[in-house]
């Protein structure tokens, strides 16, 4: 049996580790990575940003997701309908960090809290 590191944010003994990569404190709610533990301060102190989608899977360029609720579109009154599939997203900076098309909508982009990973 390992042992499991305490919460980096409350020192929590009480952490445990999820089958995707993380560990998880149930006091505090605080996730991080398991390799931060392994790789001492080169994932935890780096300045790259992780991006997740709604159900907390991990979101990296290229995957596939689908529009988890309807979102209205602004300026010409369209609807992107629950269950929509995107394709080949890209990941960016900003408020919407997902880049991508959106067959019969063309160039947008999303948030990544309204996609799921297919």
């Amino acid at each position: 049996m390992s042992i499991l590191p305490p919460c980096p944010k409350c020192q929590s003994s009480l952490t445990y580790e999820d089958g995707s990569g993380l560990y998880i404190c149930p006091e505090c709610g605080n996730e991080w990575l398991v390799q931060a533990e392994a790789v001492t301060g080169a994932v935890a102190g780096s300045d790259e940003r992780v991006y997740r989608d709604a159900a907390g899977n991990v979101l990296q360029d290229g995957d596939s997701v689908t529009v988890i609720k309807d979102l209205k579109l602004k300026g010409s009154g369209g609807v992107v309908k629950m269950g929509t599939k995107v394709k080949n997203i890209r990941l960016v900076d900003g408020d919407h960090d997902i880049d991508c098309k959106i067959d019969g909508f063309g160039a947008m982009s999303l948030k990544s809290e309204f996609v799921r990973k297919i």
